[in-house]
Order: structure tokens, then C-alpha cells, then sequence
């Protein structure tokens, strides 16, 4: 690991620390920087905003890929629902565990609600692409991939604030729904 990558997550670890225990609003950037021992000028080298500190993940490529590596001819929606699937097998109990803080957090966070929609257009990107490199039009690339994320990114939402069963219960209930299972 190189000293961006150590310095990066340093930031997110001070970031999500401090989320937890003063919330999302009460975070200052400054603070951040500090219990991770930079500046507030290297966070923002790292990260574009506060709220990037909590959203951005590297999630998005292992998504885009596991859809890609699915069979030829299944349809779209299924394409995408076990290619997620199948991505979010491949986490660890430390990302999932890491996930489940992000989430609780963005969802008491009333600041967040338009970053959240900003966030999933990177997400609908790479998944799109990924449709269209298996032979989908642009346009029901978009179109489902814009479904899939809005419906698991509510079942998530809804886990988090307050739903009764596991994260990856939620997960997989949403993506049954959406692959047509």
C-alpha cells in the first residue's frame, strides 16, 4: 500500500468515526483532518467534499464487472440482479460491516438526501456500460440499470432506518424482486 492509498483511508476511518459518534452535521472537515493527522487542504486533495468522505467507494467497477461476466444471453434486469449478487458475495464481513455504518449514517443525515441521487449516477454509469458492452442498447442500458439501483438503493435506505433482518437479507430481497426471481 502506498502512502495515498494509507492516507485516504486514514481519512475515511477519522471521517466515519467521528460521523458515528458526533453525526453527520456536527462532523467538520477540519476535525477530520485532524484525528487523521493531515491537513484539511490534503483531505480535500483526497476528497472532492464532506460527503464524498462518506460516499465514495470502490464498489462500483466489482459491480460493472460481475455484470459483464454474466451469460450472454440472460436479459438485463436478471444481468444486472445476479451480477450485484454475485459482486456482493465477493465482500468481506469488514466491508459489509462497513457498508452497514455508512448507510445508518447517510440515512440520519437529512444534509445527505440529493448527495445520495448524485452518488448513484456513478453507480448507473458503470452499470451501464457494462450492459451495453454485453450488446444492450444505450437507452435500455440506461433504463434498467437507473431501475435496479433506485430499487436496491431503497431496500438499503429502508434497512437502515430501522428495518428488522440482516443488511444482506434486505439486499437480496430487492435484488429477487428486480431480476424477476
Amino acid at each position: 500500500m502506498g502512502r495515498r492509498f494509507e492516507t485516504r483511508a486514514a481519512l475515511q476511518d477519522a471521517a466515519l468515526e467521528l460521523f458515528a459518534d458526533l453525526g453527520y452535521e456536527g462532523t467538520t472537515t477540519a476535525r477530520i483532518a485532524r484525528r487523521a493527522g493531515v491537513s484539511e487542504m490534503t483531505l480535500f486533495r483526497h476528497f472532492a467534499s464532506k460527503e464524498s468522505l462518506l460516499l465514495d467507494d470502490p464498489f462500483d467497477p466489482v459491480m460493472a464487472d460481475a455484470v459483464l461476466s454474466r451469460p450472454a444471453d440472460e436479459p438485463p434486469m436478471r444481468a444486472l440482479a445476479e451480477g450485484i449478487r454475485a459482486a456482493w458475495l465477493g465482500l468481506d464481513t469488514e466491508q459489509v460491516a462497513e457498508l452497514r455504518v455508512r448507510l445508518r449514517i447517510a440515512a440520519g443525515a437529512t444534509t445527505l438526501s440529493g448527495a445520495l441521487e448524485r452518488n448513484s449516477v456513478e453507480t448507473v454509469t458503470a452499470l451501464t456500460a457494462a450492459l451495453v458492452a454485453r450488446g444492450v442498447s444505450a437507452e435500455g442500458s440506461g433504463i434498467a440499470a437507473s431501475a435496479v439501483i433506485a430499487g436496491l438503493s431503497r431496500a438499503l435506505m429502508d434497512w437502515a432506518q430501522g428495518e428488522e433482518g440482516g443488511i444482506q437479507d434486505a439486499v437480496y430481497r430487492a435484488l429477487d424482486v428486480l431480476g424477476g426471481r
